[in-house]
């Protein structure tokens, strides 16, 4: 299997995944036959993922083998799933070539003219405003992304993948698996580089090996990180005073839960909150305009961007308090989202549920440097225990340990061990004019917590 019309009939193992659901309607979107299961599936249990996989005509299965036979050309897996899996092993024993996610996006970006979006934090949203503005200026762009557009999601749909006629495809270049050197796109885009997943020097080599599989190759110069693979600054960004690119973003104001920018002195206005955001459509603004879309069409399309799920979600506002639902989790993006919500009132009370043992041990002191920057005297920081996803991890850390550690720099930190109790606790702590800020990623039901804050607050 060397390029996408070497198979036909394709099964995904874990297709609820957002990043294999979205493959899978990429997939169909192009006349594939499509099917795949999940441990989620369960018989009579209700899944929302399910119900609209199967609205595009994608067959679901439980996790038994059931959805695959002799006629099966080709097994995707994410890298969750083990050799052990029944139909991991059923597909060996009819001989059904078996590959990786990332390999299967690799092919399909070979399809097309693809724009890949890397970087440590901004992927997902820079992917959904460039797709936006090259959607707006009549490109018929093509997406696979690692959440939710709004404006995808109100078509019925989950809103990770679409296929239109046009040529370009955008999509999300993952450091995190390493994956992203698989890809060789038209347009490498790198947004920043922070302590995530590995250190420091692992992602630049990374990143450097994507620089060198790209054709044309655009950098954050706003990030000295990014900056240093700079292969031609009037083709860069940054939004730095004296600093030197193509493209510069300026006059950055946020009013309530709206901001505003210039871009090269073109007006932008968007309903969001962040001088974070502020970067994400300045990098989708360039690549576009790149591709020949003008500052001014840019502008126009990001007036009306509805913004990607769980990204700085407005779930509503309440007794005076306004409760947001945000995926922020290494400690750059934690940071980034409660100073995006500080403009909107005098006090954040933010509540963060880490994820993984590891991940959490790993990046401790950076949770711990970041959080305490940006709080202010009367904001607080609330954690839960962490997720556990299973398999062997060595718990010997607690997010109360983050906590006590923050405290210990003299800001306002609590635990709430159980989140489910945790509006009882914090309930004291609300006043006539706050943000109650949720972050947290890798676990399903945060959604479904999020709503209940809200049911209860």
């Amino acid at each position: 299997m060397t390029t996408i019309n070497d198979f036909q009939r394709v099964f995904f193992i874990g297709v609820a995944g957002t990043g294999m659901s979205a493959l899978a309607q990429y997939l169909k979107g192009i006349g594939k036959e499509v099917s795949g299961s999940d441990r989620y599936f369960k018989p009579g249990e209700p899944n929302d993922t399910r119900t609209k996989l199967e609205a595009e005509g994608i067959g679901c299965f439980e996790q038994d083998g059931s959805g695959i036979n002799e006629n099966t050309d080709l097994v995707v897996v994410s890298a969750a799933v083990e050799e052990t899996v029944t139909e991991v092993i059923k597909s060996r024993s009819l001989n059904i070539p078996i590959i990786k996610r990332s390999e299967l996006l690799a092919m399909i970006a070979k399809s097309k003219k693809t724009i890949a979006v890397g970087g440590t934090s901004g992927k997902s949203t820079t992917s959904a405003m460039l797709f936006d503005i090259l959607q707006f200026a009549g490109l018929e762009p093509s997406i696979i992304s690692g959440a939710g557009l709004v404006s995808i999601i109100r078509e019925g749909k989950i809103g990770n993948a679409k296929v239109g006629k046009g040529d370009w495809l955008v999509i999300e270049a993952d450091e995190s698996d390493g994956s992203i050197v698989q890809y060789f796109p038209e347009i490498g885009l790198l947004l920043n580089v922070d302590k995530d997943h590995k250190e420091i020097d692992v992602l630049m080599d990374v990143f450097t090996n994507f620089k060198q599989n790209s054709n044309r190759f655009v950098v954050n110069r706003s990030h000295p990180l990014a900056a240093q693979l700079s292969s031609d600054l009037n083709f860069d960004f940054c939004h730095h005073e004296n600093c030197q690119a193509g493209y510069i973003a300026r006059d950055f104001k946020q009013e309530g839960l709206a901001i505003s920018f210039t871009i090269n002195h073109v007006p932008f206005k968007m309903k969001l909150v962040g001088r974070h955001n502020m970067e994400n459509a300045l990098a989708a603004a360039t690549i576009a305009n790149i591709l020949g879309v003008d500052l001014n069409t840019a502008a126009e399309a990001l007036q009306q961007y509805e913004g990607i799920y769980r990204r700085h979600q407005v779930i509503g506002h309440k007794h005076g308090v306004w409760l947001i639902d945000d995926y922020a989790h290494n400690p750059a993006k934690c940071a980034a989202s409660i100073e995006a919500c500080q403009p909107i009132a005098p006090k954040v009370i933010a509540w963060f549920q880490p994820h993984g043992y590891g991940p959490t041990r790993f990046l401790r002191h950076d949770f711990v440097q970041e959080i305490s920057r940006v709080l202010r005297p009367e904001d607080e920081i609330w954690m839960s225990e962490i997720f556990y996803a299973g398999g062997t991890a060595t718990k010997d850390i607690s997010a109360n340990d983050l906590i006590q550690d923050i405290r210990a720099l003299g800001k306002n930190a609590y635990f709430a061990e159980d989140r489910n109790e945790l509006l009882t606790h914090l309930r004291p702590h609300l006043t006539e004019n706050c943000v109650l800020l949720l972050m947290g990623a890798r676990d399903p039901s945060l959604e479904q917590f999020a709503h209940k804050v809200w049911k209860e607050l």
